[in-house]
């Protein structure tokens, strides 16, 4: 199969892209969001001109070909828009061969348990543990996610004894079932990181992310080393090599790439099969309601390393705008604390036209 022409559609924060195989049938898929008119670009002239017209059977070696093309310019934005194209790539073969991509990766369709992510830190620790307790009441969630110090915080607190507050808050008003997670967002050294997390330990939480700045892979390991409890990272980490590093030296407990991030999905299958052979388990980061949340779904159906849960931001329109009315139908219900992966061919999900409408449009053809 060969493509003969890319369509981005984008705002300053989501794209959307719309490929065209000889045969005129078509996949959706997206850049990854955040500077997504920026990284549409890159897309279109750093991408498009090395995958046009090629086979597209071996998408590994076609992704692999243009980082090679590109190796003067290496790094995450490359990485962001090749996930445009390999997300949309599934997509058009899903489509072509009526099932979802749950399928083309080995798996099956149906629930994945989620929990809620929060990505406040501007928020008291009893406010937080309220609007926890509303979610577990109305959703069915039992897992959650908080968040500790500051992001890459040099080791400061979004505001003093927010940290030492909030541990306790949530477990105590969440109770002793509630699976407790925290991200602390590259804040703390290695010895402040040890030390919250033998506060986490003491009270029960089960996942410690990104303690220390995420590029230092021997500080974190350090962390680990100290820890009984997981400690989780990767999502920022687009490079296959930094990914052999991080696993084979066993830095994280748990692994977290971010799809969209790291290039798409055929590139995180390769770091899910690197985790598997060193026995790491895979939750993926996914931290907003655009379709990497629905790429992550997918994946987790599918993966025999898949962790215990889908990442789910429960920041409404009012933290993200932009996330409203990007599909016509939502592929994000919560019942009794899971996501649903449907049937329907390739990812499952239309995009309302009144925002592609709207959108930056760009093409690429041949």
């Amino acid at each position: 199969m060969k493509i003969k022409s890319i369509e981005s559609f984008t705002s300053e924060f989501v794209g959307f892209v719309r490929i065209t195989a000889e045969d005129n049938t078509q996949g959706w898929g997206q850049v990854s969001t955040y500077h997504a008119d920026i990284t549409a670009q890159v897309l279109h002239r750093q991408v498009a001109p090395w995958v046009l017209g090629k086979d597209t059977s071996d998408l590994d070696d076609l992704l692999d070909f243009v980082t090679e093309r590109e190796h003067k310019f290496p790094g995450s934005y490359l990485c962001r828009a090749m996930g445009g194209f390999d997300t949309a790539v599934w997509d058009l073969r899903g489509k072509q061969q009526g099932v979802p991509v749950v399928t083309l990766l080995g798996g099956t369709p149906g629930k994945v348990r989620a929990y809620a992510s929060s990505m406040k830190r501007d928020i008291t620790p009893a406010a937080e543990a309220l609007r926890l307790k509303k979610l577990r009441d109305n959703k069915g969630f039992d897992a959650f996610k908080v968040r500790a110090g500051s992001e890459v915080g040099r080791n400061v607190d979004e505001w003093p004894g927010r940290t030492e507050e909030i541990i306790p808050t949530i477990r105590r008003e969440l109770g002793d079932t509630a699976d407790l997670l925290i991200d602390a967002n590259s804040c703390y050294t290695v010895n402040r990181a040890i030390e919250v997390g033998h506060m986490l330990q003491d009270n029960g939480y089960c996942h410690y992310e990104e303690p220390c700045p995420y590029w230092e892979l021997s500080q974190t390991k350090q962390v680990t080393d100290a820890l009984e409890i997981d400690v989780t990272g990767g999502e920022q980490d687009c490079m296959l090599a930094v990914w052999e590093q991080m696993i084979s030296t066993r830095a994280v407990n748990i692994v977290q790439p971010d799809i969209m991030y790291l290039g798409g999905i055929s590139r995180t299958m390769r770091v899910v099969e690197m985790a598997r052979k060193a026995g790491l388990s895979v939750t993926p980061h996914c931290a907003n309601l655009s379709m990497v949340t629905l790429f992550t779904m997918h994946l987790l159906k599918a993966i025999p390393n898949a962790g215990h849960y889908l990442e789910f931001s429960i920041e409404g329109d009012d933290y993200y705008p932009w996330q409203d009315d990007l599909f016509v139908e939502t592929p994000y219900e919560i019942v009794d604390g899971h996501a649903i992966v449907t049937d329907v061919p390739g990812w499952g999900v239309e995009i309302r036209p009144e925002w592609l409408a709207k959108s930056s449009y760009q093409i690429t053809s041949i």
